[in-house]
């Protein structure tokens, strides 16, 4: 029997790191984070919940302390994990090597509570190869309380600044939104950025380009200058006014389409074509560092579209390992780092590696790199393969098409970092003719590669696609005549400020020091899940939810929203994580602060009343002067308001419409598009009329009102529809059974109470008195006798364990997943589960039609995104109990309440 216990934090890593330990040794996982902050008061002892803090399940008045809690889809995976402890005489926590990874090894000592007679040992690795586990075997350490500090108190700042500012939203703005620590100021880039757009104003400019032709290869050189004086370019404009923005002493010559033809025209006849100027200059390419987090996403979002979310998760896999023809491996280091060393024995590998195989490209001693990321940590290596010699052509029929793909990139990067620069002969040529009295000066480039290095192996992607009009040119000398063979005028249109994409967003925040590499990915998701952004193919576009929100929090609370507020809150964990700063000290400066310097609670307090209801200005409606604005309704969504008071007109905005398209034009065409007829799905028994299909976070139907019934106000009648359906797909028989809604199924034959069948926001359940039980096919009332009903009744109320249901739909054991996966009907709606996370289906995916990929990233994003906050249960009061200190690095971690 196995005596010693790993834990690791996913199965996947738990089955690599198993195949390469004995059987003295059980290997389990952990599934993410097994604890967390309570949701809110509800879990709290019943003489804690009229407390002012209490929401927020962190004791402000005792020192910030937290109160933690096993979420109920964690119950089943710590008690797995206890029964794995039973006769065990160690335990290995081998979680990460993060602030994170610390924090679950910490939590899992509190929850587990290993006896005094189990030995303790907490190891790091940051590749999962055989050789790296064993080493770490035999140098464990203790939990570093530091580190673990640092988590908690990001933990407990994230739970102040979100529960205290997001209330704000819900007033002003709409329910279900959220403001984060990091993600409101993403999105207030990305606002500022389409700001920066909608105020935009383009110009339009010409130029020549000719092809010339010399030694019988042709290139192509712009026109740079008439009669010495520098035509203008795209960057001569300004990006607000679109009007050229030279200085006093400059002088430039605009082009417009007619002068740009007669140019073009004379050109053609002129002769000869001199080059009157040769500039030649050598220089060298280096190659990029080899990656890290952030810099792995940008490359993978340029060249192959990847989110960065959609990268992290296929560089868990490689790192979790892969099973290459019975041998399973982890094929890179880990992911979330912002490291750009090498490891000395991975570069010995490497050079030996280029030696073999690049020889002329190997460099005397090997390439260093210097991280320029603000706060950069570098706790871990640069992202590299763990064995070089794996060469993606070797181990790519073991990889699907996405991890070949990353594997690729990152083995090409690492390998390239270390090689040779590239040598380049850089020119630039003048090319002069007079046309019709007027001197013509036409600029070619060229770059021409001598010796192409690191070249030969990687080329790094760009933000910027556009041609840099660097190519190979002929041998040219200053005199040298050389043929035309063509002349064309060229418009141009400047452009605005590009928008935001993954790689291009994760930049900006890196650079401003905003969030940390493992964040990334994750506060991306959350602004597009919370609707705030939207994508476009690549580009990050915000809504006017993201507009009126940044709207509230920048016009009330400036302050919080500084870039540079948000920067110096990380520095300020990274001084926590090394014992520089007083967690407790820094929690109460910015929650509760003083009278010079009020803290959140105290700003929020003071101004939350005055807020006004926020509005995306449009402009004034031509023909009457009254202002037209976006607003935000009930459903969270947008709409179109012109006037105020009883002359108030409305139309709707579209979901693809982005807040910098929306002109004065385009808003008066709205408003001029007639409201298209609501949508029927068939007829109401009752009344004859037709059933309107309606949508507001889900479908219901609504009976057709008379223009009388409309204009008296007459309240509609509603019918509801099971989450999930569309009722345009129900026939008439099923919208006949759901107008009959609510029914009586029979008499209680114990409370004499009637038990109902009804259809709520949930789904489908049945209800006697104030007793509900959820129930899983809603046609089940056209043929449930009370018998059925009464058992049904009989069941533990949700959240405890319940009689098994049958799944909607099943996919067997997929990548990644802990078990068989499949779909189920929940009380919230149709959920994907793989019996360890549990991940809802989005609004309006039916089960049906899910596929294999989208239960695997559906079931990936919920397991990285850590417990959900909300509780669909009511919860009873625990006792409190003070949790036992770990044992410290430095020093002692105080004590912190849980349940």
């Amino acid at each position: 029997m196995a005596k010693k216990l790993v834990i690791v934090e996913s199965p996947a890593k738990a089955k690599t790191i198993g195949s390469y330990l004995g059987s003295d040794y059980t290997v389990e996982a952990s599934v993410g984070h097994i604890r967390d902050l309570m949701p809110n008061a509800k879990g709290l002892p019943a003489d804690l919940r009229k407390k002012w803090w209490s929401d927020y399940a962190v004791d402000v008045d005792n020192n910030f302390e937290p109160f933690y809690e096993v979420p109920p889809e964690k119950l089943a995976q710590v008690k797995r994990l206890k029964e794995a402890m039973k006769g065990k005489d160690t335990l290995v926590l081998a979680t990460d090597e993060d602030r994170e990874g610390e924090a679950i090894s910490w939590h899992l000592l509190e929850v587990l509570k290993p006896g005094k007679s189990v030995q303790v040992k907490r190891i790091a690795f940051h590749e999962i190869t055989k050789a790296a586990i064993l080493k770490a075997m035999d140098s464990p350490r203790q939990v570093d309380t530091s580190l673990v500090e640092a988590q908690e108190t990001r933990r407990i700042l994230d739970r102040l600044y979100g529960y205290t500012l997001s209330p704000v939203l819900w007033s002003r703005v709409t329910k279900n939104l959220s403001a984060g620590r990091v993600q409101s100021p993403a999105v207030k880039l990305i606002v500022e950025r389409e700001i920066a757009r909608r105020n935009f104003r383009g110009a339009s400019y010409w130029d020549l380009r000719v092809e010339l032709e010399s030694e019988k290869q042709k290139f192509t050189a712009d026109l740079k200058s008439l009669d010495g004086v520098r035509v203008a370019s795209g960057s001569d404009f300004d990006d607000k006014t679109g009007e050229l923005k030279i200085g006093k002493d400059q002088k430039v010559v605009l082009l417009d389409q007619k002068l740009a033809e007669d140019l073009a025209k004379v050109a053609r006849t002129a002769r000869p074509y001199t080059v009157s100027r040769i500039e030649t200059t050598e220089g060298f390419e280096r190659s990029a560092a080899p990656f890290m987090t952030t810099t792995l996403q940008q490359d993978a979002n340029r060249k192959f579209g990847f989110s960065a979310d959609r990268t992290m998760r296929i560089a868990q896999g490689l790192y979790e390992g892969i099973d290459l023809g019975g041998e399973h491996v982890g094929l890179i280091t880990y992911m979330r780092t912002d490291s750009l060393v090498l490891s000395g024995e991975a570069l010995t590998h490497i050079r030996a590696f280029i030696g073999r195989e690049y020889k002329d490209c190997l460099p005397d001693k090997p390439q260093q790199y210097t991280n320029k990321v603000r706060n950069a940590q570098e706790a871990h290596e640069a992202i590299r393969p763990t064995d070089v010699d794996r060469r993606p052509d070797r181990v790519s029929r073991f990889l699907n098409e996405d991890q070949l793909k990353l594997y690729t990139l990152i083995w090409q990067r690492t390998v390239a970092s270390q090689m040779k620069p590239a040598r380049v002969l850089r020119t630039e040529a003048d090319v002069s003719v007079n046309a019709d009295n007027k001197s013509l000066t036409f600029l070619a480039t060229g770059k021409q590669i001598t010796f192409d290095g690191f070249l030969r192996v990687y080329m790094e992607g760009k933000d910027d696609e556009t041609d840099p009009n660097e190519r190979k040119l002929p041998t040219l000398t200053k005199g040298l005549e050389v043929n035309l063979v063509t002349v064309d005028p060229l418009g141009h249109q400047t452009k605005p400020p590009a928008r935001y994409t993954d790689a291009t967003l994760i930049k900006r925040l890196e650079e401003q020091g905003i969030g940390r590499p493992s964040t990334y990915a994750s506060i991306i998701s959350v602004i597009v899940d919370r609707g705030y952004v939207r994508k476009h193919g690549k580009q990050l576009v915000p809504t006017f939810k993201a507009f009126l929100t940044m709207e509230v929090l920048e016009n009330n609370f400036q302050e919080l929203m500084d870039l540079g507020f948000t920067a110096r809150m990380d520095e300020a964990l990274d001084e926590i994580s090394e014992g520089k700063e007083d967690s407790k000290t820094y929690l109460r400066d910015f929650f509760l602060g003083d009278e010079a310097k009020p803290g959140l609670k105290m700003l929020v307090d003071a101004r939350k009343k005055e807020i006004p209801y926020p509005a995306f200005i449009v402009g004034d409606f031509p023909e009457t002067g009254e202002p037209m604005v976006v607003r935000n309704g009930k459903d969270g969504n947008a709409f179109l308001q012109v006037g105020d008071g009883d002359n108030k007109r409305y139309a709707n905005v579209p979901e693809d419409l982005a807040p910098a398209d929306l002109t004065v034009e385009k808003a008066v065409e709205l408003l001029a598009q007639k409201r298209p007829e609501a949508e029927s799905a068939g007829l109401d028994p009752n009344t004859g009329r037709r059933l309107l299909v309606r949508n507001r976070q889900g479908f219901y139907l609504e009976v057709e009102r008379t223009p009388e019934e409309v204009e008296a106000k007459v309240k509609p009648t509603w019918i509801s529809v099971p989450p999930g359906v569309n009722p345009v797909q129900l026939s008439q028989d099923d919208l006949d059974l759901l107008c009959s809604l609510p029914k009586t199924i029979g008499i209680h034959p114990e409370t004499n109470l009637p038990i109902l069948f009804k259809i709520g926001k949930f789904g489908p359940y049945v209800e006697c008195g104030e007793d509900r039980r959820t129930v899983e096919d809603w046609r089940a009332v056209q043929t449930m006798p009370v018998e059925t009903a009464v058992e049904i009744l009989k069941q533990p109320r949700f959240g405890a364990k319940r009689a098994a249901t049958a799944a909607i739909k099943e996919f067997g054991t997929l990548e990644g997943a802990a078990g068989p996966v499949k779909v189920l009907a929940g009380r919230y709606g149709p959920y994907i589960t793989d019996g360890e996370t549990n991940a809802t289906l989005p609004k309006g995916t039916s089960p049906e039609d899910l596929t294999e990929e989208q239960a695997t990233a559906l079931l990936t994003a919920k397991r990285e995104a850590g417990p959900s906050t909300r509780r669909p249960f009511k919860r009873t009061a625990t006792k409190v109990i003070k949790k036992s200190a770990a044992k410290p690095k430095a020093k002692a971690k105080p004590k912190a309440k849980k349940v």
